[in-house]
């Protein structure tokens, strides 16, 4: 082996692998990831090799997240330690007091048998790394849902929360989810200081890092799950309003985890509700890090990932069907055998509930001008639909959770409330308990929303049409191509810049005349209403009839998005000829301007 490291290390084209091979062989205590590292040389994979070990991971959406395994540019015990140096290194240098504050740490129930890095392992190290500086860790003793680590922040008043999750993400992946003090995860500067921090110092401080042990016997450590799972579930109850209701509700539900954190959680939040647990999926149940009954852990594929629920819902004459991601973090949503509901529509629904409970409690149309809802700006306008009708605020941020969080912050600051936000991959928070998207209090929001509706002879559709009826059809189309090569959604991006000539943008869509054009991306914007964002690509056109699209990169996984709107006026209701305009546009948004067949790009299939 080192004889071929040092042939390797004699060619431009190996140098850098063996050195950095030599590094990760030299810190690396974790020997089944080695011994991967190992395995790849032997074969002379150089090109794998290249890309494990001569780059690294760069804070994204969601933090750091990456498939599990050995290298630098994956989620392994060596980069999880060397994220965590680099975090202490910066909340040391920007909270005084950083020292008797600390952090929270969580995790789901993740694990790769062949790397040996399951999230809890992984959370482990990250508490060992603070407890080796004395730092004080409040490290959750079970898997949590990923809102329980902001809610923690918040409540327990730490610098920063660190949780161990890659959401929906295929099995192979991990993440290093970072959390600021005010519970919103963290974004631009403190990523890019956290990421410089982690470069500056790679090799891990002492042995003590490596230390599972040390969360069994530092005295540094507290458990914050009792106290943040009582007081999480007390909070929950300024959600519930119709407690009577809902103890006498003959509704009956399905919930599956998708063989995550969610199934525990979700059955106290059902009983902080008054109401009867739901009916677990059996084969879903239990944490399952192989995610062995589905193709994908992403509820928000719809009806062909939630085929057990709504076979058992079937099976059990159940009315609603319910199911959190295996974080517990987003919520998927069907109505019997009806309608799988798009998180758009979804969060019409909940929008229309959370603010018709707040009107009642507050009769005042005073008090309606401190009201605010959020939502991304790649999500359904139908927010502001109501806004406009309602008298209340509504704000777009930029896509992902943690504009919204961080706006959240901002807004109470000046005493304004925010009662709802959502972003339209299934990502609701109700309230403002916790600054991130929250599947369990939205689980059980939405059994009570439902509970109500039932005593009034409507179902969820049924109502969903009321809400369009009144403020206006709002119809949406979501979807995705993936695309594995950096160097073509770079292309196809410029080429959109440069349509028909040098810094030109498309002039129509379908045959359809686009009136605007926002590339966030670049800041090219009339109106100005959405800061910069360099990190991805996202471009939106605003057509004539009123049609809204946008394609944006995904932040987390290797995908072009694509969004489509039709925002109608009130009264008109020709549904027909609205979905029949909308797929003309969504189709020739998807032929036009991404060119699958030249491109490459795989098309959405699960």
């Amino acid at each position: 082996l080192h004889l071929l490291l040092h042939f390797l290390s004699l060619s431009a084209i190996g140098l850098s692998v063996c050195y950095w091979f030599q590094y990760f062989h030299l810190f690396n205590l974790n020997q089944r990831t080695l011994a991967q590292v190992e395995t790849l040389v032997a074969a002379g994979q150089w090109d794998e090799l290249r890309s494990r070990l001569c780059s690294r991971m760069t804070f994204g959406t969601a933090g750091l997240r990456a498939p599990m395994g050995a290298g630098f540019n994956r989620i392994n015990d060596l980069t999880i330690i060397q994220s965590t140096q680099g975090l202490f290194s910066y909340l040391t240098r920007y909270f005084a007091d950083f020292n008797s504050r600390g952090v929270v740490v969580g995790f789901d129930t993740r694990g790769q048998e062949e790397s040996g890095c399951s999230s809890q392992r992984l959370a482990k190290l990250t508490a060992a790394v603070m407890l080796s500086r004395d730092v004080p860790v409040h490290l959750f003793s079970a898997f949590v849902p990923t809102p329980y680590v902001p809610f923690a922040v918040k409540k327990l008043g730490a610098a920063a929360g660190v949780m161990i999750t890659a959401s929906h993400n295929p099995k192979e992946d991990n993440g290093y989810k970072v959390y600021w003090c005010n519970g919103a995860q963290i974004c631009s500067p403190h990523d890019k200081e956290i990421l410089r921090s982690i470069e500056e110092q790679l090799e891990p401080w002492s042995t003590s890092c490596w230390k599972e042990e040390l969360v069994e016997s530092c005295s540094y450590r507290t458990d914050p799950l009792p106290q943040i799972n009582s007081c999480y579930m007390n909070e929950l109850t300024t959600l519930c309003f119709h407690r009577d209701l809902n103890s006498r509700c003959p509704l009956k539900f399905v919930h599956s985890s998708f063989h995550g954190v969610g199934h525990i959680f979700v059955q106290q939040a059902f009983q902080t509700f008054g109401f009867v647990p739901p009916i677990p999926v059996p084969e879903q149940k239990d944490p399952d890090p192989n995610f062995s009954s589905v193709r994908c852990p992403n509820p928000e594929e719809g009806e062909s990932v939630l085929e057990l629920a709504l076979r058992l819902a079937e099976k059990e004459n159940v009315h609603i069907v319910l199911a959190t991601d295996p974080d517990a973090d987003r919520l998927a949503v069907a109505e019997k055998s009806i309608k799988v509901f798009t998180g758009n529509e979804l969060a019409a629904l909940l929008g229309w509930w959370m603010f018709l409970n707040w009107k009642e409690s507050h009769p005042d149309p005073a008090d309606t001008q401190n009201v605010h809802m959020l939502a991304t700006t790649v999500s359904s306008k139908i927010l502001q639909a109501f806004a406009r009708i309602e008298g209340f605020h509504f704000e777009e941020t930029l896509p992902g959770f943690k504009w919204i969080g961080n706006r959240m912050h901002e807004l109470s600051k000046t005493g304004k409330t925010v009662i709802f936000a959502f972003e339209e991959s299934i990502g609701f928070l109700c309230g403002s308990m916790v600054p991130d998207k929250d599947g369990v209090s939205s689980a059980v929001v939405v059994a009570e929303m439902a509970s109500y509706l039932h005593n009034k002879n409507l179902s969820m559709n049924q109502q969903l049409h009321n809400i369009y009826q009144k403020y206006g059809y709002h119809l949406s189309k979501t979807s995705y191509v993936i695309c594995n090569d950096p160097a073509t959604i770079k292309k196809i991006f410029s080429r959109l810049r440069n349509f028909s000539g040098e810094l030109s943008y498309p002039e129509t869509c379908g045959g359809i005349r686009i009136i605007h054009v926002r590339d966030v991306t670049t800041g090219y914007d009339s109106s100005q209403v959405l800061p910069v964002s360099g990190n991805s690509e996202m471009i939106t056109f605003t057509l004539q009839n009123g049609i809204v699209a946008t394609l944006r990169t995904s932040g987390t996984e290797p995908k072009i998005k694509f969004y489509t709107e039709f925002c109608a006026a009130p009264g008109k209701s020709d549904v027909s000829i609205l979905r029949g305009e909308l797929r003309k546009v969504t189709a020739a948004l998807l032929d036009e301007f991404l060119e699958p067949g030249k491109n490459n790009l795989i098309r959405r299939f699960v």
